[in-house]
């Protein structure tokens, strides 16, 4: 038998004392966490010399001591734990499968009370918008010149969503210009190359109603998810899908491109149903739509919609076809449902 150390004991104790408050023994409780640990414990015996009961007491205590505050905080009282913990395990199939998001992704109106924090009302609408629109105009200029002009052709041309990128001169000026016209959520603005939680309270004080980050932050998803505010990071594998998912993000941003473009979407969808993709690097005015039945929850358009030589030339009209081009192809498509 192997000793159960100070980390393994209290645990113990804090379920002793739970059996007493609940009348219920704590022996059924630890049951169901034994069976879903059972198949980590028989990976760890076969590779050491440790005996399996020990091993399994172990784990599930440790496991237990950590959901029990959850389960508390869920059931709002002692003497519904029972029938909580009767849930949980009922459903600890489908938990396996689907992984659980941050606490901090879970809207309640008490979130609202932090700094530049939104309703959850508004954080719905967002969602809702990606969803029903489906491609996002992600603009970055040279000059601080070009960006207006480009950004309205492509609004004309018929984006519903556009972002602003900070690596644009004056992208914040722009971003809130745009926002006093289009303030009546005929167009929907947020702003893009987010590195830090300080970028992301400058672009929601100039009025950005989403953030994307290039990579995984996870301190900003954290922040915005705390505050309702919705963020797409932007990430290459799916296992930083997942976590960014599991930190709190709604959409994860496909950047840079893959290799298989909608193909890899579709097989990582399927395997991975929690995830709302939204590729980025690799989308064209042509296999939009192709992204999108493949499983994209949205697509964002970056160098084939503002084409450079056109930018160049001061060419807004050939931006505007450009926009008009994908966005017809888009909408043959339909709406997304969000998960």
């Amino acid at each position: 038998m192997v000793a159960l150390s100070c980390g393994e004991f209290w645990p113990l104790l804090f379920w002793s004392k739970l059996s007493l408050e609940t009348e219920v023994p704590s022996r059924p409780f630890c049951l169901p966490l034994i069976l879903l640990l059972k198949p980590n414990v028989d990976t760890a015996c076969s590779a050491t010399s440790i005996p399996k009961r020990p091993l399994l007491l172990a784990m599930s205590l440790r496991f237990a001591s950590a959901t029990t505050t959850m389960l508390r905080r869920v059931a709002g009282g002692s003497s519904n734990i029972v029938a909580a913990a009767a849930a949980a395990a009922s459903s600890s199939s489908s938990a396996v499968l689907s992984p659980p998001r941050s606490l901090s992704s879970t809207k309640t109106s008490s979130s609202t009370t932090l700094d530049r924090a939104k309703s959850p009302e508004d954080y719905a609408r967002v969602l809702q918008t990606f969803a029903t629109v489906r491609a996002c105009a992600v603009l970055r200029t040279p000059t601080s010149a070009a960006c207006p002009k480009a950004m309205q052709a492509c609004i004309d041309g018929g984006f519903e969503i556009v972002e602003f990128t900070l690596t644009t001169p004056d992208c914040l000026d722009h971003l809130a210009d745009f926002r006093s016209r289009y303030d009546n959520a005929e167009v929907m603005i947020g702003c893009g190359t987010i590195m830090n939680v300080a970028d992301a309270e400058a672009a929601v004080d100039a009025g950005a109603e989403f953030i994307i980050t290039p990579v995984m932050l996870p301190d900003v998803i954290q922040w915005c998810a705390a505050r309702n505010i919705v963020i797409a990071p932007g990430c290459q594998t799916p296992t930083e899908m997942v976590e960014a998912y599991r930190h709190g993000a709604p959409l994860q941003k496909l950047f840079p491109g893959v290799t298989g473009g909608p193909m890899w979407v579709k097989a990582v969808s399927a395997a991975l149903p929690m995830l709302s993709i939204n590729p980025t690097s690799g989308v064209d005015l042509d296999n939009a739509a192709e992204y999108l039945a493949n499983g994209a929850a949205s697509v964002g358009l970056v160098a084939p919609l503002f084409d450079p030589v056109a930018i160049a030339n001061g060419d807004w009209d050939q931006i505007a076809k450009n926009a008009a081009k994908v966005m017809t192809n888009v909408r043959t498509v339909g709406p997304y449902v969000r998960k």
